[in-house]
């Protein structure tokens, strides 16, 4: 067991995280990031990137994680394969946090960039066709499915924008949603069922997703009525589970304010209530959750960090940093 003294201590090791770590290791603040149980964050689990800026081929997902690292490490980042397990952000700066290694961390301010998990349905054929025609994310994977037939499984807002989203690329979109009416907003409902490219499977559950991992990935859907129990098969060359996704943020519970999970910041920035302390990436932003923009609010975190710890505050409506009084 050793302490572990920073002026900045990264909590996840995702976009949000390294970029966070790459701007905090050239101000010289000697970052060190605890990288948990999933480095390099839900990249790590995709495949095919063409949406990140500065490629024009595709890139693959644990490829630009692994460069992003090596980034971070160039410029002077400290990178622990450790798992925080506990902190203590109440007492306010310097911050301490232990990891499953029993290793004590100090530090002076504080990034948290743990990320959200999509919720999947836990049925089989779900992982094993990850990333092969099944997606939790059709902003990110639904380019690969022009022309094709595809469908979506929930009934929230998520679902329903998915779907109307991949119309873009579609013309066959099959809505799946185990009970006979939608939970999402009703200006969502109606955009759906004004769209003749859509068309909803109501009482269906997904029971498993049928295909060859090695082969030619997903075929097809098993469904079972809610209703009735009866069989039946949908095939599509592409399935998005969209039944909602789940912030990383256990660990914050009763010190940091949450919103559904979510650790809630001051609009606009990645700062938490507690000054010294801020939040970046997914574990913050339930709106957009693109690798992108979760890197842009690593690069805020950083750079507010930076000024926490120069005695600075920033000004938004000057744009320039002034001393705290």
């Amino acid at each position: 067991m050793a302490t572990h003294r920073t002026k900045m201590l990264i909590i996840g090791s995702g976009p949000a995280g390294l970029t966070a770590a790459i701007y905090g290791a050239r101000a010289m603040l000697e970052p060190i990031v605890v990288q948990g149980l999933q480095p390099g964050g839900q990249l790590t689990i995709t495949t095919d990137v063409e949406n990140y800026p500065g490629f024009a081929d595709v890139i693959q997902g644990p490829w630009l994680m692994q460069q992003m690292q090596v980034q971070a490490e160039h410029v002077g980042t400290r990178m622990m394969w450790d798992t925080i397990v506990k902190v203590d952000l109440t007492n306010g700066s310097p911050f301490r946090a232990v990891g499953d290694s029993g290793d004590e961390y100090i530090a002076d301010t504080v990034v948290i960039s743990t990320g959200a998990q999509a919720k999947w349905l836990g049925v089989p054929g779900e992982m094993e066709l990850n990333g092969k025609g099944v997606s939790a994310c059709a902003t990110c994977d639904g380019f690969f499915y022009r022309g094709k037939k595809v469908a979506v499984i929930g009934g929230g807002n998520t679902a329903v924008e998915e779907a109307l989203y991949l119309t873009n690329h579609s013309d066959d979109v099959t809505l799946i949603h185990r009970r006979d009416s939608l939970r999402a907003e009703r200006i969502l409902q109606d955009r759906l069922q004004a769209n003749p490219r859509i068309s909803v499977l109501w009482n269906k559950a997904v029971d498993s997703f049928g295909g060859d991992p090695a082969g030619g990935g997903l075929t097809h859907l098993n469904l079972r009525d809610t209703v009735t129990g009866e069989a039946s098969e949908l095939r599509v060359d592409g399935a998005f589970v969209a039944i909602g996704h789940a912030p990383s943020t256990e660990l914050f519970a009763g010190q940091l304010e949450l919103q559904d999970g979510y650790i809630v910041v001051e609009p606009g920035t990645p700062r938490t209530a507690i000054p010294g302390v801020f939040a970046c990436g997914d574990v913050m932003d339930h709106i957009y959750r693109q690798a992108v923009t979760a890197a842009g609010t690593g690069c805020m975190a950083a750079l507010d960090a930076e000024r926490f710890l120069q005695g600075l505050e920033f000004d938004r409506e000057t744009g320039h940093a002034e001393a705290a009084e």
